[in-house]
């Protein structure tokens, strides 16, 4: 039955089992106290009196609003700490305009929206990629491929000086990767295309750093270049097979001159010994024939000394020591005799075996015991000495 129906038990849900007399039958009056509790528990947390010392308008007081004005302002404040990494750099803006560079460490700063800060991570390398056809010296296309790894090393310049000094979602739109694109360009187009792929290839990188660091300094961008390599570089594919085979011929050019100097290098140091040596030796040669040529006159020349003073011994004796020097070394040996038809034995064999193994002056018994027959023949014929000079001779 409803709660209000006549004849009921005219009790109202927010009397909580009360009669509806202590209502005074008024359900408005309940709503009105459960309104004043909640105000009352209010009021008491943000310091309002009660009822019996309020003011009556239902304001916190002045303490309780400095209070709170205290415990903002605290919370406002605090926002302003930031701690900033050994690898970064806080950088400080007031209403927008730079103010300071902050180092490593806590800090702190006047909150938003009077200064805020930005952290710039400085030791972190950084990469930018470009793969492009180029136009050579030689009016010729290749295909480069080059990466620079870069740094921050000015935040203040970095955030100020240039728009967009790099952007790594989308390397096309920054600063860096223009400069390095330009600065390709302008080494490719100042070689020739052997030069870019096989002389100078080692070159491109360093000399591209360079233009790329020059350009970035003018513009005071606050980037440093650490490091550019050539990635790829490449004839076009269109022309790729014939290029290959030209790198390929000249490579074997390279191979055999590389062979030549090789063999050169062995060959020329052994013939030029060979002609130090020939020289040395006709260097002796010389002063040997020029000294025996000397003595040769210094002793013709005490002969004709001594021929003047006895010309019959001295040529005597230069006869002598002539035949004794061709007989010497000689196997034959030839007796004109004019004895007649007597028939005379000569051990030519025995002679010449004899003189070729002992190579000495000394004969065998026979040729010996002839020898003194034929000078004891000689002498009782009275046979001159001049008779025997002109009857005998040597034949080799």
């Amino acid at each position: 039955m409803p709660w209000n129906e006549p004849g009921g038990d005219d009790k109202d849900p927010w009397s909580k089992g009360k009669s509806s007399g202590s209502s005074n039958g008024n359900p408005g009056d309940n709503i009105e106290d459960i309104t004043r509790k909640m105000n009352e528990k209010i009021g008491g947390f943000l310091g309002k009196r009660k009822s019996g010392g309020s003011s009556g308008n239902g304001l916190p007081s002045g303490t309780a609003l400095a209070l709170i004005g205290l415990g903002l302002l605290a919370a406002w404040l605090a926002t302003g700490f930031y701690q900033v990494d050994s690898a970064q750099r806080g950088v400080e803006f007031r209403f927008g305009a730079f103010t300071e560079t902050t180092q490593p460490g806590l800090h702190w700063h006047i909150p938003y929206p009077v200064e805020n800060v930005e952290l710039v991570d400085i030791d972190r390398i950084r990469t930018a990629a470009d793969r492009t056809q180029m136009l050579t010296k030689d009016e010729n296309i290749v295909d480069i491929g080059i990466a620079a790894q870069y740094k921050i090393k000015n935040p203040e310049d970095y955030l100020f000086n240039v728009y967009l000094a790099d952007y790594e979602r989308n390397q096309s739109v920054g600063t860096l990767f223009q400069v390095m694109r330009s600065a390709v360009r302008e080494i490719v187009g100042g070689n020739s295309m052997d030069q870019i792929l096989i002389e100078d290839r080692s070159s491109i990188a360093p000399n591209t750093k360079t233009v790329m660091q020059t350009v970035l300094d003018s513009y005071e961008s606050g980037l440093e270049v650490v490091e550019v390599n050539l990635e790829y570089a490449q004839a076009p594919q269109a022309v790729k097979d014939a290029f290959d085979e030209a790198v390929r011929a000249r490579e074997d050019l390279d191979k055999f001159k590389n062979e030549a100097q090789t063999y050169a290098n062995k060959v020329i140091p052994l013939a030029e010994g060979k002609a130090s040596r020939l020289s040395q030796e006709a260097i002796a040669y010389k002063g040997r024939i020029e000294a025996r040529a000397t003595g040769d006159a210094s002793r013709f020349k005490q002969l004709v000394a001594e021929y003047n003073k006895a010309p019959e011994v001295t040529r005597n004796r230069l006869y002598l020591e002539t035949m004794e020097s061709v007989y010497e070394n000689t196997t034959k040996i030839m007796v004109d005799s004019k004895s007649g038809n007597n028939l005379l034995y000569l051990p030519l064999n025995e002679i010449g075996g004899n003189a070729a193994r002992s190579n000495s002056n000394e004969f065998n018994p026979a040729s010996s015991a002839f020898v003194e027959q034929q000078i004891r023949r000689r002498q009782s014929q009275g046979t001159s000495r001049d008779g025997v000079r002109n009857g005998t001779r040597s034949v080799r």
